[in-house]
């Protein structure tokens, strides 16, 4: 006799979820962020969202010109291998490192950072701030005036990746309420014709603790995956 059956989606594993409460040094984060790409691929740690600031400093992505580092003295420069151009980090920015599998859960890596913009986008949304996409640009944008030729644009996350063996690495820098006078020193991203911007620079007095809350419920939502405390990693300072 035929026995119907029925077929189940494959359920996305839980991703581990770590928040650093102290500034980490940048090489620090990157040895560990290479560590943990190199555990997921072994299948020896689960993958990974690592909430974390820096100290002051600027970054430059394999796409970066020099023309771009306006003040090459001002602060710290690290050369790094992710995507994109320079930008900057620094205290009141929240960066999200992001360690996934992105072959197993998307296959493509348009549709792994078109994710991210969107986590972004949503987690902006329950903070009533509208960020947009924009053509031809990665990273979330605030609209400046009116809904037509005349509105201009500020940045207020920059997108940039890294995959290694299909494993992502770095990820997203949103500006919560960084020094934003330290953009000065760069051309951010490359694109000289818009500005930067964040939450309390659009009158969005937040604290990180809330952000962090907006991200986390944004995440499970946007990836279709359950968040964990992670165990795996002790972030040093």
């Amino acid at each position: 006799m035929a026995t119907n059956r029925i077929e189940r989606s494959p359920v996305a594993p839980p991703v581990a979820w770590m928040v650093s409460q102290e500034p980490v040094p940048y090489d620090a984060a990157c040895a560990l962020m290479a560590k943990r790409v190199e555990a997921i691929i072994a299948g020896a740690a689960p993958e990974l969202v690592w909430l974390l600031e820096h100290p002051p400093l600027y970054t430059a992505g394999t796409s970066a010109k020099a023309e771009d580092l306006l003040a090459p003295v001002r602060l710290p420069v690290h050369r790094t291998g992710r995507g994109g151009q320079y930008t900057y980090h620094g205290p009141g920015q929240r960066v999200a490192y992001v360690m996934l599998d992105v072959k197993r859960r998307f296959g493509d890596v348009r549709a792994y950072v078109a994710t991210l913009e969107d986590w972004i986008i949503d987690a902006l949304a329950s903070l009533d701030v509208v960020g947009e996409r924009r053509a031809g640009l990665v990273g979330v944008w605030v609209r400046r005036g009116r809904e037509d030729a005349a509105s201009t644009y500020d940045k207020i996350a920059a997108v940039g990746v890294r995959l290694s063996r299909w494993v992502s690495s770095h990820g997203i820098s949103l500006n919560v309420a960084p020094d934003l006078g330290h953009y000065a020193g760069i051309v951010p991203c490359g694109i000289r014709d818009a500005g930067v911007t964040s939450l309390a620079d659009l009158g969005c007095s937040v604290s990180l603790a809330a952000v962090d809350a907006a991200l986390h419920a944004a995440f499970e939502r946007r990836f279709k995956c359950r968040v964990v405390q992670d165990t795996a990693t002790t972030p040093g300072p």
